[in-house]
């Protein structure tokens, strides 16, 4: 498998070791992916702060993007350490369907143990109990 145009385009800014990871994970992954983020801006991270406070939808993080960071903004060496993906099955990248986390499952535990060949240290959104983010994977720090 190889990435769509979009997936390659989220990878710009994106820290080199984690693009290395994603890349590789391509390759043999048991299901095709899509990096839906990479890098955000200031703005866009406001915007998904503003979801369940302010703007309609349920709260999707807890990074306000100017006190409280997210990973996906650039850090100060010019990298973004996150990224965001999600299955391509059925023509299409899918979000909500019932499939959805038991494919990213199979997906982060391939991602994983490409990681751990690699010696690029990993932390899972699908791992975490608050809040719970399964397509979120960043660099450990």
């Amino acid at each position: 498998m190889n990435y769509s145009k979009r997936s390659i385009d989220n990878l710009k800014g994106v820290h080199p070791s984690l693009v290395t990871v994603m890349m590789e994970a391509i390759k043999k992954s048991p299901c095709d992916f899509t990096i839906t983020e990479g890098v955000r801006t200031a703005e866009r991270q406001k915007s998904l702060y503003a979801q369940g406070r302010t703007a309609k939808g349920g709260i999707v993080t807890y990074a306000d993007g100017v006190k409280n960071k997210s990973n996906h903004q650039v850090k100060a060496d010019g990298f973004g350490y996150a990224v965001d993906i999600y299955p391509y099955f059925d023509g299409k990248v899918q979000v909500s369907v019932k499939d959805v986390i038991p494919r990213l499952k199979q997906i982060t535990d391939h991602i994983k143990s490409v990681a751990m060949k690699l010696g690029v240290k990993l932390d899972f959104g699908i791992d975490w109990k608050k809040p719970f983010d399964p397509p979120h994977i960043q660099i450990k720090q």
